[in-house]
């Protein structure tokens, strides 16, 4: 059995608490959360995990093998840099940290104790992300031309960090994924019509080797929510549409040019009803049991963080195109 915490008890690290709390493998030791009453909603959930508001008393526990990471963003890297101090696996939720210097470092710190650090690019485990990867990646799709996705919402607005550091990470983990390829440079317009700091819609264009483009939409202040994402090939298209209750991924032959629409008809394609993230949890204590690392280990997070940096700066600078070197 591997023994977790379980930092940050909110909306999203309750399911961790939840899937922890059941997950063959995995002992669920300790939630920590520094509001009492997340700590007690904890409780009515994993009744037998201790209940801490600050990290410090999980991580003296001589016993514990691992620490998953599911408060705010910003919090990210102070809590990963003491958990692997105290000799913890991590998993971090995304983003792995708010900059890419900062989570190089957590990276080097992992390697150097020889620990487990990886990120939750959820949609990597996604049962739809896996049989689009199969699709994208036939002779029958054609050559990859571009991507586009739309993550929006009329949703809950961060106080901590603006719609790029809270949604993009998911589609860029996904473009990575089925592009193989790493962008070569950013473009990046957005508005900050909520709050001051932070831009609460983005429009990102990514370009990525051979020619591949992507875009993403990123908003808090649409009607529909929307987690969409958006294939082009040569011979075919796909769509994935995660909130759709049924035929989640659906596959659409490309029209011949001078010829219109295709005649032949779309395929829906058969998707599993896995839970992505009890698949990201079984990877992470995988990883900690066989000493390898995650199917999305920390580099992949700071590579991640490096485009967000080039995407801010994009930002700040009225658009203009940042080229990225990712290591």
């Amino acid at each position: 059995m591997i023994r977790v915490a379980v930092a940050g008890a909110g909306l999203w690290g309750r399911n961790h608490v939840r899937v922890l709390a059941s997950l063959p493998g995995a002992d669920l030791r300790w939630v920590i959360d520094p509001d009492p009453k997340r700590l007690e909603a904890a409780r009515a959930i994993a009744p037998d995990a201790a209940l801490a508001r600050h990290v410090d008393e999980a991580l003296a526990d001589e016993t514990l093998d691992a620490l998953v990471i599911a408060s705010p963003g910003p919090t990210h890297g102070a809590l990963a840099r003491a958990a692997l101090q105290a000799d913890k696996h991590v998993l971090v939720e995304k983003p792995l940290t708010p900059t890419a210097e900062e989570a190089w470092s957590l990276v080097r710190l992992a390697r150097r104790r020889n620990l487990v650090l990886g990120v939750g690019h959820l949609l990597l485990y996604h049962p739809a992300l896996r049989v689009l990867q199969r699709a994208v990646s036939q002779p029958s799709f054609g050559t990859l031309r571009y991507i586009h996705c739309q993550r929006t919402n009329i949703g809950r607005v961060r106080k901590d960090e603006g719609a790029l550091a809270s949604l993009a990470p998911h589609d860029l983990s996904v473009m990575v994924s089925l592009t193989g390829r790493w962008p070569v440079g950013v473009a990046a317009r957005g508005a900050r019509h909520v709050q001051p700091r932070w831009e609460d819609v983005v429009f990102l264009t990514l370009r990525f080797p051979g020619n591949v483009l992507g875009h993403v939409h990123l908003s808090w202040l649409e009607p529909l929510k929307v987690r969409r994402v958006s294939v082009v090939g040569s011979r075919a298209m796909a769509v994935f549409d995660d909130m759709a209750k049924d035929d989640k991924l659906r596959l659409i032959p490309a029209p011949k040019a001078g010829s219109g629409r295709s005649r032949r008809r779309e395929r829906v394609l058969a998707v599993g009803r896995a839970e992505p993230l009890a698949e990201e949890l079984r990877a992470f204590l995988k990883a900690v049991r066989s000493g390898r690392p995650m199917p999305t280990p920390g580099e992949d997070g700071a590579r991640v963080a490096r485009v967000l940096d080039a995407a801010q700066r994009s930002l700040e600078e009225g658009g203009r195109e940042i080229r990225i070197s990712i290591r």
